[in-house]
């Protein structure tokens, strides 16, 4: 594998953009290769890379189909659905709770 340029962070030439900057832009990588990486030093676990694809070949983001939009919904109603009351929370479900606040509630005060 070729070596890829390496920027420090906030240094890095036009042109160049991570993913989350084409999104904001209405752009996907498009199947390109990784271009060059930004490394920001951090003190303790070493530092953080982010990688930079070309503006250039950048494609523009796919539409969203009805049938997509209907998929992310129903997901997202199964996020919010607490599967021991079965009633829609209103909010995405903690994973670290796994049920909703109220039942969670419940459980503390009949296992005390």
């Amino acid at each position: 594998m070729a070596s890829i340029p390496v920027y420090r962070w906030r240094l890095a030439p036009e042109g160049l953009a991570t993913r989350r900057q084409l999104r904001d832009r209405g752009l996907r990588p498009g199947g390109q290769d990784v271009v060059a990486q930004i490394e920001r030093p951090r003190r303790r676990r070493g530092p953080l890379v982010a990688y930079l694809y070309s503006i250039e070949l950048a494609k523009p983001v796919r539409p969203m189909t009805p049938a997509k939009r209907a998929a992310l919904a129903k997901a997202n109603r199964a996020r919010r659905l607490c599967p021991q009351c079965r009633n829609d929370a209103g909010y995405v479900i903690p994973a670290e709770l796994g049920m909703c606040v109220p039942c969670a509630d419940l459980g503390e005060q009949s296992a005390a």
